[in-house]
């Protein structure tokens, strides 16, 4: 997890954004233990109570269970729930402006879904040849199992 936080937002909102992101990306899994709230404070210089408050609303979304003595464990089902959520958000916000944007530009769809396949080819191809790729999609980092 990225130790710097933005200003824009509070902590705990984007230390609980972050699990998300873990649990969608599948770096946390069902029945996973979340890192204790005692061990992110420390290794982030953040209150504890920081940590558990956004722990909290995981608890209150149903993405996380505590279990008495033993921890906080990401539940069953989390990350469909989460995926379903996402899917409905992007529906509702952000396609309608996507939509218009190709509108706009008088994309063509059979070219856009083409697109990324072209990418994936010529990143392969420079992987293949011994080169660099250095196209946009290269050079992505691997989330780690810590926060």
């Amino acid at each position: 997890m990225d130790p710097n936080w933005n200003d824009g937002q509070p902590i705990y909102r984007q230390l609980r954004d972050k699990v998300v992101a873990m649990i969608l990306e599948g770096v946390l899994t069902d029945g996973d233990a979340l890192p204790s709230v005692r061990n992110v404070a420390a290794e982030y210089s953040l209150n504890p109570l920081t940590v558990l408050k956004g722990y909290q609303q995981l608890v209150d979304e149903g993405l996380v269970e505590k279990r008495r003595g033993r921890g906080m464990f990401v539940t069953e089902g989390a990350r469909t729930q989460l995926v379903h959520g996402e899917r409905q958000r992007f529906l509702a916000e952000q396609w309608p402006r996507v939509r218009a944007t190709i509108e706009r530009l008088g994309l063509d769809p059979a070219e856009l879904l083409a697109a990324p396949l072209k990418e994936k080819k010529a990143d392969a191809e420079a992987s293949a040849g011994g080169g660099e790729a250095t196209g946009p999609g290269t050079g992505r980092l691997r989330a780690n199992r810590q926060l």
